[in-house]
């Protein structure tokens, strides 16, 4: 009588464990597959279902090619010939096809199955689908390496801001570099709103000119996208002309007023025109000072020209720029 208890006991337990291991191979996100070593799929669950879009009547009994794409083919020789020889194979990155016909990535975990004699009679398949997981490790590395060329880049133009900077005090010369880095810095911030794709002239030149707005400060000009590059270009060309007007020209006068204007011709070509009026005559210096050093540097290095045009009645700046 015990030993006949003892038997059933273990009987509804083994059954116990096999609808709980069932329950759990049923309910699982993973695909869980098994076949035998010719391939054929022998169990298809919910979670295959879902990945592969195939049905378990559709599945069961058809090979397991069935969601292995042309060029993989092999693939699938390689995995049952190692099962046969009782490897396990572990997350093996990989690429099936859906009943659509859509490419996924998945990761691959196959084990064999034996019977009760220990001989290897099949293999069990988990595929997990990473399709996303692996998009987005791709966007963040695509990311990663812009934000390394965006940083080297304002490095660079940070670095020729202060090589540049010259000043007859100390407090001066750190009040020249802080002005021309904070230049920079705003026309960055225009670059978040378009994903950094580039920054509207009209945007960078009132960002730039905010403490001249007003009756002495005309913008005109029609709307244009500029790349990174040449918007800190052109953001750094109105700080230093601007900073210039201030001390030495219109903006230094009362009655002072600067015009800026821009037209963008048909062979991609950018025209600015910034012009003063009404400030002290415009005398032309014996040598280059820095900030027309930093202009000229600025708009050259992008193919383009400068001319300062020292006039009576104040500086005339024409910039021709390929954009």
């Amino acid at each position: 009588m015990t030993r006949k208890s003892d038997f059933e006991n273990a009987l509804r337990e083994s059954e116990q464990r096999l609808r709980w291991l069932a329950s759990i191979v049923e309910s699982s996100d993973d695909a869980i597959v098994s076949k035998n070593l010719d391939g054929i799929i022998s169990s298809w669950n919910k979670g295959a279902e879902r990945i592969f879009g195939y049905s378990p009547s559709e599945a069961i009994g058809q090979p397991i090619t069935l969601v292995i794409p042309e060029d993989r083919q092999s693939e699938e020789r390689e995995i049952l010939t190692r099962i046969r020889r009782g490897e396990r194979i572990d997350h093996f990155e990989t690429v099936r096809q859906t009943k659509r016909g859509s490419l996924i990535v998945v990761s691959l975990t196959v084990s064999p199955v034996k019977d009760a004699s220990g001989k290897i009679v099949g293999a069990s398949k988990i595929a997990r689908d990473i399709t996303e997981q692996k998009k987005n490790q791709e966007m963040i590395t695509t990311l990663a390496r812009e934000a390394e060329h965006r940083s080297k880049n304002m490095l660079a133009s940070v670095l020729a801001v202060v090589n540049l900077s010259q000043s007859s005090s100390p407090e001066d010369l750190k009040q020249t570099i802080v002005g021309r880095i904070e230049a920079l810095a705003k026309v960055c911030s225009l670059f978040v709103a378009t994903r950094w794709i580039g920054a509207d002239l009209s945007a960078i030149a009132e960002q730039e000119l905010a403490p001249y707005s007003g009756k002495r400060l005309l913008i005109d000009g029609p709307p244009i996208l500029l790349e990174p590059g040449v918007a800190q270009a052109i953001a750094m060309t109105l700080h230093e002309l601007a900073t210039n007007a201030a001390k030495y020209g219109a903006l230094s006068q009362s009655n002072g007023q600067v015009h800026l204007q821009w037209s963008h011709e048909a062979r991609g070509q950018l025209h600015l025109r910034w012009t003063e009026t009404g400030g002290p005559a415009a005398q032309e210096p014996t040598r280059k000072g820095v900030g027309g050093r930093i202009i000229e540097g600025m708009i050259t290095q992008l193919k383009g020209k400068v001319h300062l045009d020292w006039r009576k009645d104040g500086l005339v700046c024409e910039i021709t720029l390929p954009v």
